[in-house]
């Protein structure tokens, strides 16, 4: 079982920059794929960010491209996600998610085996 915590979000004005890290209770983080998820007041849980195994590969949604950065640490189970230039519609609780499919860094939440609580992202105007 992994676990999974997340930390970092808080209130922020437009245009301002937060980091959100996630830290993996198992040694098993450096064989899953990581990503990031948000959902948004009544919206569907979307993806944001994903990386692979070794950090080698990134993908993310259109809505966060230049903007957002995906990276991990193995040695200290944890992925970060940083938000640069955030915009009021970026707000949202925002999940980790580990994956140990073969598959590697994807969008598809189907692939995601282990989630966390989420954290809380505010961004005002």
């Amino acid at each position: 079982q992994v676990q999974l915590v997340e930390s970092g979000g808080g209130l922020v004005q437009a245009g301002g920059s937060l980091r959100l890290s996630c830290a993996a209770s198992e040694r098993t983080f450096s064989n899953s794929a990581m990503g990031w998820f948000r959902q948004g007041p009544g919206k569907e849980r979307e993806f944001v960010a994903g990386i692979s195994r070794r950090g080698g590969t990134a993908v993310y949604a259109d809505s966060v491209k230049g903007r957002f950065s995906i990276s991990r640490d193995n040695a200290k189970n944890t992925v970060y996600l940083q938000m640069f230039s955030l915009k009021p519609e970026d707000t949202a609780v925002y999940y980790c998610a580990a994956s140990t499919s073969p598959v590697g860094a994807t969008m598809s939440p189907a692939q995601y085996d282990y989630w966390g609580q989420g954290t809380q992202v505010t961004v005002s105007s």
